[in-house]
């Protein structure tokens, strides 16, 4: 594995990043840029480009306005994310929020913006408004297979109810006519005895959609993870996954026909950050694992990525892409041996999650 340094400024803090690959090989990368965390009292949305697989980086540059508000007022930007669609378009989604507990008041704001890139994100066009209503949206799908291909689903996070018994959920929209119109709200993982948050919609190759789900307790439980067999429009779950503290998700397929998903691993205990927050994961499964309606049918392996060695850590919003030769490129932010957060990169290769005897197929092991 090697580390790269994607975007580092330490008159900001960096974080939230997400990255798609364009049909050249460019990567493009957008993150947050902020006064901290916590403190969202400067906001922007950043991108940056690579022409090189990640091991350089343009100098960023804004997508969105910059934003400044009061600290829990605002508005203020949240949490980009980029997608490239069939089209060869980018996409760029990002969450704009005002208002105590994240805007989930009913006189707060979650509302989420579009932008669109024709030239491999050197110039966008936006932001075009969307009726999705949360934070943390997913990355635009457009699924690719099956009587639903060409559909665009788009999803956030939001809470029932701001009281001492609310539960996060997740909830989402669909479009087939590329944003024209909308259908929605529908509901794609809610569990009143779990907070489940920042879901990830995966296209199975059959057409099978599963959104992998934070559990937003803070005491360690399990990823959860809904399925649905017709484009996205019904949801049935929400089935526990063996990924254990599983934070914000991001799940997709392998050249190999297995699913990998960066994740942040949250502990839970007395937080926050310094003590929550260290450890940058991702799993790799299979379809099958990825189908199956019980935890103890699913298997994963957990793979390190990156340990966040600051005593203010804070680390494990990621994205990620493959290349037509199997290298894996993710990123993530991190403090690590910065004085603030900064974005990473990482290059894989398949033998750095499993390694096979020469000749023989990959078999899981069963008892």
């Amino acid at each position: 594995m090697e580390r790269f340094i994607v975007s580092r400024d330490d008159d900001f803090y960096e974080a939230f990043p997400d990255v798609a690959k364009t049909p050249s090989d460019r990567l493009v990368c957008v993150f947050a840029q902020c006064t901290h965390h916590a403190d969202r009292s400067y906001t922007c949305a950043m991108v940056t480009t690579s022409d090189d697989r990640g091991r350089t980086w343009s100098p960023k540059r804004e997508l969105t306005e910059p934003l400044h508000c009061e600290v829990n007022v605002g508005p203020w930007w949240n949490c980009p994310r980029v997608s490239l669609l069939g089209d060869g378009r980018l996409v760029a989604v990002c969450d704009r929020i005002a208002g105590p507990h994240e805007g989930c008041d009913a006189s707060g704001e979650q509302s989420n913006w579009l932008w669109f890139s024709s030239d491999e994100g050197e110039t966008w066009d936006g932001p075009h408004p969307t009726p999705v209503r949360g934070i943390v949206p997913d990355q635009l799908i457009e699924l690719r297979h099956g009587r639903h291909a060409g559909r665009w689903i788009l999803s956030a996070s939001t809470v029932e109810a701001v009281t001492v018994q609310s539960y996060w959920f997740v909830q989402g929209w669909i479009s087939d006519d590329q944003g024209k119109n909308w259908t929605g709200p529908i509901v794609f993982g809610s569990d009143p005895v779990n907070q489940l948050s920042e879901g990830t919609v995966l296209e199975l190759p059959d057409g099978t959609l599963a959104c992998f789900l934070r559990e937003n307790s803070f005491d360690g439980r399990d990823c959860h993870k809904s399925i649905s067999t017709d484009g996205g429009q019904t949801w049935d779950g929400p089935f526990r996954f063996p990924i254990m503290g599983c934070h914000r998700p991001v799940a997709g397929m392998l050249n190999d026909g297995n699913v990998l998903i960066t994740h942040r691993m949250m502990q839970g205990g007395n937080g926050w950050v310094g003590w929550w927050t260290q450890n940058f994961m991702a799993a790799y499964t299979d379809v099958q694992s990825v189908l199956a309606r019980r935890r103890h049918e699913a298997h994963t392996r957990l793979i390190p990525i990156d340990f966040d060695r600051s005593s203010e850590s804070d680390v494990g919003y990621s994205g990620w892409v493959q290349f037509d030769d199997d290298e894996i490129y993710i990123v993530t932010y991190i403090m690590d041996d910065a004085p603030k957060a900064h974005i990473r990169g990482y290059s894989l290769q398949p033998d750095d999650i499993l390694l096979t005897k020469p000749g023989a197929a990959t078999e899981w092991v069963t008892s």
